[in-house]
């Protein structure tokens, strides 16, 4: 699979791991520590939205918020693409908050857990693959490494026996040390394009390698909880996996690096990976804009309240709730200028409409994103079908 990491001299990918660098850096300071988690919520169900639909699985946002809520469907088929999706969430969750294994993402080690926890909260219909050739129903073993050789579609992945010499080579290649962290940023998408390409569990693989890239950035120091690469590579999925596949292919001529593989396919994978990292986080660093994040929730407010939905004050509550973060329940009187009363009156409206929350009735209160809200509030976070 020679070679593993993108030519040093490609100009390309440099400038692209650099513009990177700074465009997180800039996205990381435009949201108060608190208002991040609640868009982090918010982003991960984004994330497993996006990460189903490459997966073929279409889960409407609504029916993963629902699933989050405990609330499943009566219809099994949707009732498993609900707990598929919480089972996404859930990684997700353990990356952003720092609870995965301290071990390096680019490792089998730390993809065996990825695969593991995901596939072990799978629903039992859910863990089976079905031989085409056959009609065979093989399990699928949580964290488990293939037990036979496949095929998928064109691309003939290792043997299973070889798979822990490839894996020790993956390891090797993308390992902290040896590469410089400029090096390991533009080596990310390389790393998701081999991993794919060795296809180590029997189902499962792009999942994990989404994850794995997650992972990767977040240690990396550029991603976080307010940004996913999975929407960019789902927006241009069939770009996505053609490219995935050119580098699959082998080298084309003395022009194309000295591995067996393609390096000009590489590199394009590699360049489209970064370029859609770069997209992602500029999307989401004008999405989360104060001034005008808060026009469009001032105008959703004011809807809400003529259609007596909501009660007058309420902006000025989830306004305070957005600048600092959350907002104290002994604040709401100054806020809206009601008495405690009817300051109360407001907060619970705002608490059973979903826009506000808190851990219990005494603490701070800070937003939520319901699935309608999120629309008004973050446009094309998801595609506009929806």
């Amino acid at each position: 699979m020679e070679p593993m990491l993108p030519e040093e001299a490609a100009h390309g990918l440099e400038d692209g791991a650099v513009a990177l660098i700074a465009e997180a850096n800039r996205l990381a300071g435009r949201v108060h520590p608190v208002m991040q988690q609640s868009i982090g919520e918010l982003v991960r169900s984004m994330n497993c939205y996006y990460s189903n639909l490459i997966e073929g699985h279409n889960t409407h946002p609504r029916d993963i918020a629902r699933a989050l809520a405990n609330d499943f469907s009566n219809e099994p088929e949707k009732r498993d693409l609900q707990q598929e999706a919480l089972a996404h969430i859930h990684v997700q969750r353990l990356i952003d908050e720092g609870s995965d294994p301290p071990v390096w993402p680019a490792t089998a080690e730390y993809a065996c857990w990825l695969h593991r926890e995901f596939c072990e909260r799978l629903p039992e219909e859910m863990r089976w693959v079905e031989n085409p050739d056959t009609g065979e129903r093989i399990a699928i073993v949580p964290g488990e490494l293939r037990q036979r050789d496949v095929i998928v579609g064109k691309h003939v992945p290792p043997e299973h026996s070889d798979l822990p010499a490839f894996l020790a080579r993956f390891e090797q290649a993308y390992g902290s040390p040896p590469l410089s962290k400029l090096r390991q940023i533009q080596a990310v998408g390389a790393a998701h394009q081999r991993f794919l390409w060795i296809h180590p569990f029997l189902d499962g693989n792009g999942r994990v390698a989404r994850l794995m890239s997650h992972a990767l950035l977040k240690r990396l120091g550029i991603g976080t909880s307010l940004w996913s690469v999975a929407r960019g590579l789902a927006r241009e999925q069939a770009q996505y996996k053609a490219l995935l596949m050119a580098a699959d292919g082998p080298r084309e001529g003395d022009r194309d690096g000295r591995g067996n593989l393609t390096q000009r396919g590489l590199m394009a994978f590699s360049q489209f990976f970064i370029d859609r990292a770069i997209d992602q986080v500029r999307f989401m660093h004008a999405l989360l804009e104060p001034e005008e994040m808060l026009r469009r929730m001032e105008i959703y407010v004011k809807e809400e309240v003529r259609a007596k939905r909501l009660p007058k004050g309420s902006f000025m509550v989830l306004r305070e709730a957005a600048l600092a973060g959350e907002v104290e329940r002994g604040k709401v009187p100054m806020l809206t200028g009601y008495e405690e009363r009817a300051a109360r009156m407001v907060t619970s409206a705002l608490v059973e409409k979903g826009l506000l929350t808190a851990a219990n009735h005494r603490a701070a209160l800070r937003l939520a994103f319901p699935p309608d809200v999120a629309e008004r509030w973050f446009p094309r976070l998801y595609p506009a079908s929806l």
